[in-house]
This record gives structure tokens, sequence and C-alpha cells, in this order.
């Protein structure tokens, strides 16, 4: 029979259920005593790695985007992607959705390709007179005037394409790194209620290419370790059914959970309340859109700032009373601290001081290629770019990737 040690054996006394427990030996001077016996952390006292607003990330990587459309010179978009490649290689997330920044920089040399392939083939508006090589050029009807097949190629007309295709990718890259850095989950937890059905289609939208390009590679290393080809039209084609098969089920599975969770259930607001929302919104829309037009004109410069601002508050307001349809609550809500704004702030003042200077200085920005030169970098235009490298330093490390493989046992 055992003996009675009381409350001791149950609550970490000797030889105790729960505490370090002791043979017989040990318990009469004898034999060996075991190491107590580590007690899990409870998850209450577990620390929760800080995140910084998905929001945040967004508004920063547009605002770097609207900074490379004010320019066209070659360095200045060199540097928005050297800005923009070293913040996601510090502070990128080891998640599947964060590995798309990879598929951006192929689109973005994809589309840097096309657009010289189409100034060779079917010329370019610049004069030049650098010509570099003569290609047949095919007659062309009348009704076709204007565009041609072939002819002369110019360095001027290279040029001039390679620095419009540079800053299209890198606004498409700038795009990429938010896609790599915020979480579209957590976004769209963020988004008011009247923008949650289409949050919704845009983070599915998001999140299906850094799913196809994980399925892709997985299925890719599969063939590799069965030795069958993985490159080249077959091996494209034997792995492009499987990820159309996984895709078509995600979207069954995440359907069916949409299902389940109740998902468009709306709640009854009173017909004044819809009536008012409705014209706020558009109301505010009209605003939006009168007032960028007549910023962009030159006689509207002096209605175009007010009914601008007019505009975007009666659009927040519908936004707002839009929002009461919808009924849902927030888990644990990412909140918007002061790293948020810093790394807001880092991005707005970018795109604020490019700006400035395209309007100061439109000449450096916007170097010509007629005559043709070199283009060289202006200091502070320069300097207001290194500003966009603020969150590589203040925004939180992401978490370590964790191994997920087990110790061996015996």
């Amino acid at each position: 029979m055992p003996r009675n040690c009381g409350q001791s054996c149950r609550w970490g006394g000797t030889g105790g259920r729960w505490g370090s427990p002791r043979s017989s030996e040990a318990e009469s001077g004898g034999g060996t005593r075991q190491t107590p016996v580590e007690q899990p952390t409870p998850a209450r006292h577990q620390h929760r790695t800080p995140h910084l607003h998905p929001g945040a990330w967004w508004l920063w990587a547009l605002s770097l985007g609207t900074a490379a459309t004010r320019t066209t010179n070659p360095l200045l978009l060199t540097l928005l992607l050297t800005v923009s490649a070293y913040v996601v290689a510090a502070r990128r997330p080891h998640t599947p959705w964060s590995r798309s920044y990879g598929a951006f920089l192929k689109l973005a040399l994809a589309v840097v390709l096309v657009r010289l392939a189409f100034a060779v083939l079917l010329g370019s508006p610049i004069p030049g007179t650098h010509v570099l090589v003569h290609l047949p050029e095919v007659p062309l009807p009348h009704w076709a005037q204007g565009i041609r097949l072939g002819g002369k190629v110019t360095a001027e007309a290279l040029a001039f394409a390679l620095y419009d295709a540079l800053r299209l990718a890198t606004l498409l890259i700038c795009v990429g790194a938010a896609n790599a850095l915020a979480n579209p989950s957590r976004l769209l937890k963020s988004l008011p209620g009247a923008l949650y059905e289409l949050g919704v289609a845009v983070v599915v939208a998001l999140t299906f290419a850094p799913h196809l390009v994980a399925d892709v590679q997985r299925l890719r290393a599969a063939r590799r370790l069965r030795g069958r080809p993985d490159s080249g039209v077959r091996g494209l084609l034997q792995v492009g059914l499987p990820v159309l098969e996984g895709a078509l089920e995600r979207s069954v599975a995440l359907a069916a959970a949409m299902d389940a969770r109740g998902y468009g259930r709306t709640a009854r607001v009173p017909p004044a309340v819809r009536r008012t929302t409705a014209a706020l919104t558009l109301g505010g829309l009209l605003g939006v859109c009168a007032g960028t037009y007549g910023l962009l004109t030159a006689e509207g410069g002096a209605y175009g700032l007010p009914v601008l601002l007019a505009g975007v508050a009666a659009a927040l307001a519908g936004l707002w009373l839009g929002g009461r349809r919808t009924l849902r609550t927030r888990y644990r809500p990412d909140p918007w601290d002061v790293r948020a704004w810093l790394v807001t702030a880092s991005g707005v003042a970018v795109a604020a001081l490019l700006t400035l200077a395209a309007s100061r200085d439109p000449a450096a920005l916007h170097p010509g290629v007629v005559p043709l030169v070199a283009p060289t970098l202006p200091l502070w235009p320069a300097a207001a770019v290194l500003i966009g490298l603020l969150p590589a330093f203040i925004a939180p490390a992401p978490e370590a990737a964790t191994d997920t493989r087990k110790e061996p046992t015996t």
C-alpha cells in the first residue's frame, strides 16, 4: 500500500504526482534522484511579439510608388528599388505569402523587356541621331499611318523606353514590397465595415499569387526528387494542372469557411440612413474627381483643393455610416502606434519631397534623351529617398522561423 502523503503528493511535494517523483530507493536514502519536471509556461504569460499595423506598410509602399511616378531619372529609380529591397530583406516575415516579392521582381523585369521590345519593333516618336541598327521595315496600309514595323533603332528611343519602363517596374516592385511585408488577413481586420466585402475580394486576390508561387515551387521540388523534368514546356504543362486543382480546392474551402462564419450577413438600418449613406458616398466621389481635375488644370487651381477636401470628408462620412450595416467583431485589433506613424511618415516624406523636387528642378528628375546625355544624381532628392529606410530600423523584427521537426524519442 502506498503511503498517504496528503496535499504534498498532489501539488508538488516529495514523491507527488505533479512534483519531483522519487523512487522507493531514493526515499530510503539509496538510488538516484530524478530531476524536476519543467512545467510549461501558461499561455497568458507568454510574450506576444508585437506587429506593425499592415496599413502602415501599404501606405509606406504606395508613397514610394508615388515618388517613383514623379521621376524618370534611372539613378533615383534604382535608389528607390534599393531602399524597398533593403526594407523587405530586413523586415520580411517567414510566411508563405511573403515569398511573392521574387515574383514581383520577375514581373518588373518582364515589363522592362517588353517595353524595350516594343520600342525596337514598333519604333518610337522620339527622334534620334545615334542609329544602332536598321531592321527590315514592313509596309503598312495608309490607315495605319504613324505606326511602323521595323526600321531604324536609335539610342535615344531605347533610352526613353528604358526610363519609362523602369518607372513602371519600380511601382510594381513597391506594391510587391507591401504584399511581402503586410499580413493580408490582418489588413482585412483593419478595414472599415463599409469596405469589408471589397476588402475580402482584394485580400483573396492578393493572397492567390503567393499561394500559387508556393504551390509551383513545391511541385517542382517534388518532380526533381522523382527525377522528372521541372522546366520547359513539358514540365510547365505537368505542373500547371495540379496547381490549378489546388487553387480550385482552396477556393471551395474558402467559400465553405466564409459561409460557415456567416459572411454577408447585414444589419437592418433605417431607410433614411441608407439614402444618406448613398448620397454622401456618391457626392464625395464626385467631389474627389472634380477636385483632382481642378488640381491638374491651370484654370481650376482656385477651387481644386477645397472641392477635393470636401469630397474626401463626404466620402469618409458615407463609409462610416455604411459600416453600420456590417455586423462583425475584431479579435485582438492591431493598434496604430508610434512606429506605424513613423513608417507612414517616412514614405509620405519621400513622396512629398520628390514631388517638390519635380516642381523645383524638373530637368534633374526628368533627364532628357535628345540630345543623349548621361543622367546625374541630384543630391537632396537622393537624400530624401534615403528617408524610406527608416522602417528597416524601427519596425519590429520578424519572428524567427520555428523548426517543426520533433526530437527522436526512445
